[in-house]
């Protein structure tokens, strides 16, 4: 039988557009060696049509209740469960050919679903607080998401991915995401998954190209209020200076579960309400 090599184009605005420069790459089978598939190398036109697809839908998904956010994570976790041997298949072709390593790294993508999912209506209680003041008046601290929010995975395992994507998006930030080479392959059926389960379309962008032409513009561009990178990732000093143009928050992205993840991207807004007047 002739395998055909797969096109994987990118996922931006819950479609799978080609990039405009209709420039691609190859991702090879690490055993045969043979081709795997033809993948889009996204531009910088590309990376402003994810940003102002983020940008169009973050309030929206900002305004959904934290209860509804969780359940599309749970529901992305049916659907990664549901699409295991895919996803196993594709790790063993493209990234490392071990069935353990591959089905252990589904499993730790299935758990921090599931952890965010939890998180999703509990965050906001931890996070924010009651303060005292000596004044008449109420005062109290609430969290809401920062809003388009750059993530750069540069790293290879499945697992890492979801533990950087999910506390973004969980908190009703929007995300534009640059996949690393490795993980490039896996766009297609993680961009299958995100369609497929209730999450609007815009919320998740995912790109495949190279971080050395496209992180500048991703430190750079106006409409991104946050970015982050790997703390491995290198000209962070140069990247932070390119940030401070819109005074953007550059953070390192963790592979723990907690909520320390989930505080990295969001804002914090104290409310004073007169009492007794």
């Amino acid at each position: 039988m002739v395998a055909i090599p797969k096109t994987i184009k990118l996922f931006i605005n819950g479609e799978f557009p080609r990039s405009e420069s209709g420039r691609s790459f190859e991702v090879l089978n690490i055993q045969s060696q043979k081709k795997f598939a033809n993948v889009c190398q996204a531009s910088r036109k590309d990376f402003r049509n994810a940003v102002e697809s983020a940008r169009a839908v973050q309030s929206g998904w900002a305004a959904k209740t934290s209860y509804n956010r969780g359940q599309i994570l749970y529901r992305m976790a049916e659907m990664l469960s549901s699409r295991r041997s895919e996803f196993e298949g594709v790790i063993c072709e493209t990234i490392r050919n071990d069935k353990v390593y591959a089905k252990h790294e589904v499993d730790k993508s299935l758990e921090a679903l599931i952890y965010y999912a939890g998180f999703a209506d509990k965050f906001q209680q931890v996070l924010g607080s009651e303060n005292p003041v000596s004044s008449p008046h109420y005062n109290f601290t609430t969290v809401e998401p920062v809003g388009v929010v750059a993530l750069c995975f540069s790293r290879n395992d499945l697992s890492d991915f979801f533990k950087a994507l999910c506390p973004v998006i969980v908190s009703g930030n929007s995300v534009v995401g640059l996949l690393s080479q490795a993980l490039s392959a896996l766009l297609a059926p993680l961009g299958e998954m995100f369609q497929n389960s209730d999450l609007p379309g815009g919320v998740v962008n995912l790109l495949t190209g190279f971080s050395d032409e496209l992180l500048p513009h991703m430190a750079s561009h106006m409409e991104v209020q946050s970015l982050g990178v790997p703390p491995e990732t290198d000209d962070i000093a140069q990247l932070r200076k390119q940030a401070s143009q819109n005074m953007k928050r550059v953070v390192f992205l963790t592979s723990e579960l907690s909520l320390q993840p989930i505080a990295q991207f969001v804002e914090y807004k104290t409310i004073w309400h007169p009492i007794g007047v």
